[in-house]
């Protein structure tokens, strides 16, 4: 049953959603790369000025933060990512991306939102809209964030640009997540909620030569290969069936044609893990192996092993999460909002903030896709059984939240979540008089 208080907060939305579908539409159709969301980043500026909002932007590179303060109370810090990924769209939606870029190591990439960024934003959009609008309803100050470069550093990358003391200290941190599970549901847990995530550059040297006499070389590609199919034993023979780890070669790249045995090969890895004491069993494992096949290739020269980035588990504290799904429940049904059964294996570094910052944080997830793709599923059976074919995970060239109601789902996943921090206590009828 939804609150006075958050009936309040809520006053209005549905005349806002079709402007906030337009705002998802623009910017899944123009997403950008980590580190280069500089229209984005331009497109929430311009909103949250003229929503009233104290806007500082280029915090972390990118980065935007909206601060509204309203009167004596908790201070609330709601996030959103915005950076999208280099994939090629195949949705076929009217309002596609057909963006390229040029990356970070300078090759011109196809972009695309396809784990639901610009979702995210839209909904952060639509929740300061609405507590700028009534704020009459609740007492504090909230401190909006739109980090870039999720999972590559760009929460790090804010905190390190000063972030705790150019911005009221939060007294809770919120975030969410679309996922691929039926539009609607909502799930989170208490402690760790998320793995954390490790990136390697791994770089294997060979001795090149001609394709006709491979004697003479050290060939690295076959040394690649040997690697590649080496660390999927990490997960299947060195960790328990109990416990979690993910160990995924996300790129390898050598050579520049069929008959020329190249020099050296490139891999990307990256690995999720839960606990401390599996990550270091599984990254020392990769290094291990790595190490190992260069030498029973006869490798001229020892492999180099670079961390590019790394983020530790997202961890919920117990209390506030508590609170967080009493609100979701309140908001939303008991029906439609449940604790995961463990922890998720995708990785986020949002908790970087609360652990910055020394304060509590809840993350949570939210349905994005058309419940009839589903058929009798449930998210709590999808964790154990997995999507079914016909369901695009996020990643996926073809993932697309469905915009409707989802964007009003998120807004309002945002605003219950807060309330029991910014009007805790407010007895007062949801008149809408401030909307």
């Amino acid at each position: 049953m939804t609150t006075p208080a958050l009936a309040r907060l809520l006053t209005g939305l549905p005349d806002r959603l079709p402007g906030l579908r337009a705002v998802y539409e623009d910017l899944h159709a123009h997403p950008e790369l980590s580190f280069q969301e500089f229209r984005t980043a331009g497109v929430i500026a311009g909103r949250l000025r003229g929503q009233g909002w104290d806007v500082t932007e280029g915090v972390g590179g990118t980065g935007v933060v909206g601060v509204l303060a309203n009167g004596e109370g908790p201070v609330v810090l709601l996030r959103a990512d915005m950076d999208g990924l280099p994939v090629r769209e195949r949705t076929g939606l009217p309002y596609a991306s057909r963006v390229t870029a040029v990356d970070s190591e300078g090759d011109e990439v196809p972009v695309m939102h396809a784990c639901g960024h610009d979702m995210h934003v839209t909904c952060l959009l639509g929740a300061t809209a609405q507590l700028a609008a009534a704020r009459g309803a609740w007492r504090g100050t909230v401190v909006a964030v739109f980090q870039p470069a999720e999972e590559v550093g760009g929460a790090p990358a804010m905190i390190e640009d000063g972030f705790p003391d150019r911005f009221p200290r939060a007294d809770v941190c919120l975030g969410q997540h679309v996922a691929p599970a039926p539009v609607g549901f909502v799930g989170t847990r208490p402690g760790p909620v998320m793995a954390a995530s490790d990136s390697l550059r791994v770089r294997l040297f060979g001795r090149g030569g001609h394709g006709s006499t491979p004697e003479s070389t050290v060939d690295p590609v076959v040394m690649a290969a040997a690697v590649v199919m080496r660390l999927q034993t990490i997960v299947s023979r060195e960790t328990g069936a109990a416990q979690n780890a993910v160990v995924t070669v996300g790129s390898l790249h050598t050579g520049t044609k069929e008959n020329i045995i190249p020099d050296t090969a490139e891999l990307r890895i990256n690995i999720r893990s839960t606990t401390p004491v599996i990550r270091d069993r599984v990254l020392a494992a990769v290094e291990r192996i790595v190490r190992a096949e260069a030498a029973a290739s006869g490798a001229p020269k020892d492999p180099e092993i670079t961390a590019l980035n790394s983020f530790p588990v997202t961890v919920n504290d117990e209390r506030a999460t508590g609170t967080v799904l009493t609100a979701l429940t309140g908001a939303f049904g008991r029906e439609r909002v449940f604790t995961l059964p463990q922890t998720l294996t995708g990785s986020e570094d949002f908790g970087v903030f609360g652990t910055a910052l020394g304060v509590p944080s809840v993350f949570w997830h939210f349905g994005g896709a058309d419940p009839a793709l589903f058929r009798d599923a449930d998210p709590e059976s999808l964790l154990q059984d997995g999507l079914p074919a016909n369901v695009p995970a996020n990643h996926s060239p073809h993932f697309a939240p469905v915009p409707d109601p989802t964007i009003g789902i998120g807004v309002t996943a945002l605003l219950a979540a807060a309330a029991p921090w910014l009007c805790p206590e407010d007895p007062r009828p949801a008149t809408g008089e401030e909307a």
